[in-house]
């Protein structure tokens, strides 16, 4: 199924389209009608393929670091700009990030001591 996708997208270039038509065979069902994709679909297979990444690594930052070869501030932005386009629910996120991943964004120098304490509190 994926690799229909990844077809529908190239020979599109990309640009977002409609199903005109659905067809379940064994069934003998055809429904007809002007369907949007699923909003995952409409991402690019770059996209695609970094979020499905981070669903198997169970959202390890660590595991998308050395899988693709970035740094946990690249990691972040991308999924944030995914997470944009996936405009499905709109919900406010405010958790409190684990000190486990402040102390690795201190050892990895993108917070220093003072700031690694504030987000602890």
């Amino acid at each position: 199924m994926y690799h229909s996708w990844k077809k529908l997208i190239t020979l599109t270039g990309g640009k977002k389209f409609l199903v005109k038509k659905i067809e379940i065979p064994d069934e003998a069902i055809e429904i007809e009608g002007s369907f949007r994709l699923p909003p995952f679909a409409e991402l690019s297979v770059e996209d695609q393929i970094f979020a499905a990444a981070f669903l198997k690594t169970h959202g390890s930052i660590k595991q998308m670091e050395t899988i693709f070869g970035i740094s946990y501030p690249t990691v972040k932005n991308k999924l944030n700009a995914i997470a944009k386009q996936l405009d499905i629910v709109d919900v406010e996120v405010n958790i409190k990030m684990p000190v486990s991943n402040i102390l690795d964004r201190l050892e990895q120098g993108e917070i220093d001591v003072s700031d690694a304490l504030k987000e602890m509190e």
